[in-house]
């Protein structure tokens, strides 16, 4: 098994140059890339074969870069995030400084803060949202262990990330959208 750190190297190099990655989140094994790069996104919709009216989260590991890509984030939003005790993935209205085909008919963006060490360092240096998508065909169901990841995914990302996260859940995050006008429903619990 690599070290983290050069897994984070690796990871970035292939991420800096448009590529997309396979890797352990919080939750699931997921598909990322860089949020801010639209062709990218589009290979992760493609190998998906998803729709691109199907929007897909992207990962964050602070608050300033929760204000980068959100002006207005509903004080509730904080709340929610402190209070949570699982992975919870927040839609949040009005998103910017990343790619349009991520952002959802509505102009919502799902979004969560992640604290697991490889994700939260990948994004320390990127500097810029990752790209969260599980690692299955859509429609197919979201693999809870890396064994159960078809060939196919693995054959089309350009790199897999050699880690194993022992903390990760293997189901997915709750998801509650917050409107701007303080609205709140929640999508998965």
């Amino acid at each position: 098994m690599q070290d983290i750190n050069t897994e984070i190297y690796n990871a970035f190099e292939v991420i800096k140059n448009g590529g997309i990655i396979l890797y352990p989140t919080d939750t699931v094994w997921g598909i990322g890339c860089d949020a801010s790069n639209p062709e990218a996104v589009a290979k992760i919709y493609a190998l998906k074969q998803r729709e691109e009216s199907k929007s897909m989260i992207v990962l964050m590991n602070a608050e300033k870069m929760m204000y980068n890509v959100f002006k207005d984030i509903p004080e509730v939003a904080w709340q929610i995030l402190d209070l949570s005790e699982k992975p919870t993935t927040l839609i949040l209205d009005n998103p910017r400084n990343v790619a349009a085909n991520l952002i959802a008919s509505d102009k919502t963006l799902g979004v969560r803060i992640v604290k697991e060490p490889f994700c939260f360092k990948l994004l320390e240096r990127m500097k810029k949202p990752l790209v969260s998508t599980s690692a299955n065909i859509s429609g197919k169901p979201t693999p809870n262990t890396f064994k159960e990841i078809s060939q196919e995914i693995l054959k089309g990302v350009d790199y897999v990330v050699n880690l194993q996260n022992e903390k990760m859940t293997g189901k997915p995050s709750a998801i509650i959208k917050l409107t701007n006008d303080s609205q709140v429903k929640i999508i998965r619990k």
